[in-house]
């Protein structure tokens, strides 16, 4: 085999690896939760929800989603910030600015607060509870700010 065909040959393998490579960032890159079911979601299932998307596992959530948007704000605000869609820049519970020294991971999404005492409460709370306080629609809202998708 010449040089050049061996080149070619190099360069084409290591344009298909450098291609699956971008394709198994990009998956990994990617993570939501449904929140209908609670499974991993997926980037191609989605609907519009307060200027992002909110992503699901498969073609049925987003009707039931759409359907009754209240049931499920709490877990969709969350999914809009653990996707990056929606930006932290206020404390949730008072809308105060945030102490970056009082945060508190909830279900994946590190969330800042304005004290210790609105961090506290958080920390004490497990579960759905914690989620409501920082995700609720009036807290959501308090906080959080969701990037318009272009």
């Amino acid at each position: 085999m010449s040089i050049s065909r061996l080149s070619i040959v190099c360069s084409a393998v290591l344009a298909i690896g450098l291609v699956a490579y971008a394709a198994e960032e990009k998956a990994k890159a990617f993570k939501a939760t449904c929140p209908i079911s609670g499974k991993p979601a997926l980037e191609d299932k989605t609907a519009d929800y307060k200027g992002g998307k909110v992503y699901f596992c498969c073609g049925n959530c987003p009707g039931a989603f759409t359907k009754d948007t209240a049931k499920f704000a709490t877990k969709a605000n969350q999914q809009l910030a653990a996707t990056g869609q929606a930006t932290q820049g206020k404390c949730p519970l008072s809308g105060g600015p945030l102490n970056a020294d009082a945060t508190v991971d909830v279900g994946g999404v590190k969330v800042g607060f304005c004290c210790e005492k609105c961090q506290g409460k958080v920390a004490a709370a497990k579960g759905d509870e914690q989620a409501a306080l920082v995700f609720s629609d009036a807290a959501f809202a308090k906080g959080f700010e969701v990037k318009k998708a272009k």
